[in-house]
This record gives C-alpha cells, structure tokens and sequence, in this order.
C-alpha cells in the first residue's frame, strides 16, 4: 500500500492489527489465566468541550459496527508468527478464528445538549463495553482512534494532510540528532489512519536519513502492529495498566495483585520477554514492593478458578526478584525526575548494577524527551521513549495557522468479575474509575496522593488558538 496524500486510504479501522501491540500481548495472557472472567470497559471524554455533532456519532456507531467484519488475514498471520514469536499457537490459533461482535457487546450513546432533531446538534457521547475479558480486549484501541476521527471528520474540519510527513521527518531527525531512542506510540489519539502512515513514512525517512549520516539516535518500532507489517519495522510495547486493574478486581487482593500480575505476565511469555513493567497502576511505590520480590515458580502459575480465588503459590518461590529478570519500566503518570530518582534508589537498594532502561510514555514532545534523556543517563538508566499524540495529532487550522488540539480522550477496564476495577496512577489527573473503591484501595496500600505541575490532562498537548507550527 503507498501512504501519499493522493492515494486511497481507509476509512476507520479495517484490521485486528491496526491497534497498539499490547492488546494482543495482553489478550494472549488473558485467553491463557482468565478466559472466562466478564468485564466491562467505560469511555471518558478530560476534554468535554469537544463535543460530536449527532452526524458525527451516526458515523461512529456506523464504523463501531463495522469492527464485527474484520478477520485475521493469512498475511497477518505469517506477520505475527515472525515478528512476535512470543505469541503462542494455542493463542494464534484462536486469533485467527476470532470476530469482534460490537452489537452485543458495545453500547454507545448521544445525549444532545439541546435536542433539536438536526444531524447538527452537538452532544454527549458514552461508550461502555461488556462481554468477557478475552473477547472485548481488542475494542480500546480502535474505539478511541475512531472517535478521534468523527470529531476531525465532522468537527474540526479545517485542517489538511498537507506537510504532515516532512513535519514528522524534521521530528525525527531533531530527536536523532541528540542520540533519542523513539517509538511511535500514537494510534489511540491519530487524527485517522491515514495521518499515522504518513507520519510514520516520516520517521522512516528520518531513520535511512539519520543511518546514512551516523546520527547517536534510533527510531526503534511503533506500537501499531498493522503499520509495523507495512513498513516492515518491529512493533513494540507489553503491557498496559489494564492487566494490573483487571487482576486486582478480580481477585479482589490489591495488597498482592501487582505481584500475581506479575506473576502470570512472565508465566505467559518467559524470563525477560517483553521485559518492560509498567509501573503506575496503582502508584510506583506499591510497584516497587513487588517488583522486589521473588517469582513464584512455573508450576505454582495456573489459570485463575473462582473456587480459589489465586492459583498462585506465592510462598513457591524462585531464586531471581522480577526487578532482575525485567529489562526496564516504563513511566507513563508523575513527574518523571522524581521517577529517575526513586528508580535509582530502588535499584541501589536492590543491589542491581546491571543498567536498566526507562521508557517515558506521558505526552511527550521534543523538549521533554531531551529533558528526560539527560536526567535519566545523568542517574545511570537507557533512556527510550515513546511518542504518540505529538506525532500523530500535530495540526493547525487551515485558516488562521494557530494549533487545532486533540482531544484527550481514554477507554478504561470498568469492572472484572463483577468488581469495580480502578487505577491509582502517580498523577491525580489520571485516576480512574468507582470513587468509593478509589478511595478504600488508596487506604488499603497507604497510597500517599500525589499531583504534578505539568499533569493538567484538559492541555496536555496545547490549547487550541495557540501558536501552531506547520
């Protein structure tokens, strides 16, 4: 396929593999320890002044229900088979024979704000998702990235393709130029596909570039699989805050649920496999208390049976911490020098000289990444980093030059077996879920509330009327 401003581009998502590389890893996972568990998914909109028109959702519901068509492609397959080797048969094999339903299992919503009957009038969306864990996984990604898109179809028009790939390439070069190790991270909130392919055609460009020349830096994959097979470049990512959240409701022991998914994350794919751990579900230090522990031994690791409520045997334990066997964690909530600093003195305490890699993932742009380059080599750490919405969503309107905004829009594991599930992260913006179990988890793992200067998840990219470069 040829990713040009003039050629034909799909509209809305059109493939299993157009969504970010952790829902499969994590759907792997669940289809091996909890195949049978029910969950349900929430939507939220931390920019509620941008709003869908009643056409704009018609268009949404439309492309929701056009997820049920998609089927893994033999391509797609001999893609995964070579590129993740890490994705078992048993779990490939049922991949190939598995349909989204999003009749059944999404309900989406539009409250009008004045209701006059007219495809015009603006509105509330909601989007809530229920059916089991292993079968309503793959809707995140490709929900909010079609969201995004109604809302720059219908909404915010005023804006063209124009300049998005050579813009990507100046970024990349810039980030290459000062030795950044990258990932493009921004399928979630892309302005539609099309958008993502030229900006990553960008990148590939920055990359042969910056080969040719001997730039320090690296652009090391994406996180969308369906782009990766394209452009033939690993894609990367593991985990996502969802398998902690869902573990936890679960089993209903958030003093031990960061350690059982831990547990079962390495049960799945091995000793130092996707090797980053996420850290923030439930604030870093809660993270750290497990992370220094012991793994269990494979055989204590089987599928989780309600009658137990863990098959886990925690006191069976191996000789190696999982800080040892995990190549690095990733910060995706919080003020990122004070992440160095603790993760340097976890890692002192621990007696780990080997040098760890941390990847920052929180609404980067270039002066951030240099920033945190510097703070984290200075501690002694590999620096990577993962770009998303500032890659992907980086426009201006056609008629005054100034920034056209993304919306800052999220999809979160609601529930899990009945029980609420929640996130606790180490940035208050980025809390998520039931109120009351927020509050009974945070006294429970005497979690110490924390916010951020720099946390305001209403502008995390700009605000719109600024400035734009184009």
């Amino acid at each position: 396929m040829e990713f040009n401003g003039s050629s034909p581009f799909p509209e809305g998502v059109i493939s299993f593999l157009d969504t970010d590389l952790y829902k499969l890893t994590m759907q792997c996972a669940v289809l091996k320890y909890f195949p049978n568990v029910p969950v349900t998914y929430a939507f939220t909109n931390r920019t509620p002044e941008k709003k869908l028109s009643r056409a704009a959702f018609q268009w949404l519901r439309l492309q929701v229900n056009k997820l049920g068509n998609i089927a893994l492609s033999n391509d797609e397959l001999r893609f995964l088979q070579d590129a993740c080797p890490y994705l078992d048969k048993p779990y490939l094999d049922y991949l190939k024979e598995f349909r989204l339903n999003p009749r059944d299992q999404i309900e989406a919503t539009f409250t009008p704000v004045q209701d006059s009957g007219s495809d015009d009038d603006l509105g509330e969306i909601d989007i809530v998702v229920k059916g089991l864990w292993v079968e309503t996984i793959l809707y995140e990604i490709p929900l909010l990235a079609l969201t995004s898109e109604a809302y720059f179809r219908f909404m915010d028009t005023d804006w063209t393709y124009d300049g998005q790939e050579d813009k990507a390439f100046r970024k990349g070069m810039r980030l290459l130029e000062e030795g950044c190790v990258i990932s493009e991270f921004g399928t979630r909130r892309r302005r539609d596909y099309h958008t993502q392919a030229l900006v990553f055609r960008g990148l590939i460009k920055a990359k042969k570039e910056g080969e040719n020349v001997g730039l320090p830096g690296k652009i090391s994959g994406t996180s969308n699989v369906h782009l990766a097979m394209r452009f033939n470049i690993p894609p990367v990512g593991t985990v996502a805050h969802e398998w902690f959240m869902g573990i936890a409701a679960i089993t209903q022991d958030y003093a031990s649920a960061t350690r059982r998914a831990l547990s079962y994350w390495v049960g799945c794919f091995g000793e130092g496999v996707l090797g980053i751990a996420l850290t923030d579900t439930f604030g870093t230090p809660t993270f750290l208390k497990a992370f220094a522990q012991k793994l269990p031994e494979a055989s204590a690791l089987k599928p989780w049976a309600p009658e137990s409520n863990s098959s886990i045997a925690l006191e069976n334990q191996a000789s190696k911490s999982f800080a040892q066997i995990f190549v690095g964690v990733r910060q995706d909530s919080g003020d990122p020098a004070s992440f160095v600093t603790l993760m340097r003195e976890f890692y002192d305490q621990q007696g780990i000289k080997e040098k760890k890699t941390i990847v920052f993932s929180d609404s980067l742009n270039l002066e951030l990444c240099f920033e945190y380059k510097q703070i984290a080599e200075e501690a002694g750490f590999q620096p990577t980093f993962g770009i998303g919405t500032f890659l992907t969503n980086d426009f201006v309107h056609t008629s005054t030059g100034k920034k056209s905004t993304p919306l800052n829009i999220v999809i979160k594991l609601s529930s899990a077996n009945g029980n609420p599930a929640v996130k606790i992260s180490d940035n208050i913006g980025k809390n998520t879920g039931d109120k009351s179990t927020v509050e009974k988890v945070k006294h429970l793992l005497g979690y110490v509330e924390k916010e951020w200067g720099q946390g305001d998840e209403s502008s995390r990219w700009g605000k719109e009327g600024e400035p734009g470069q184009n």
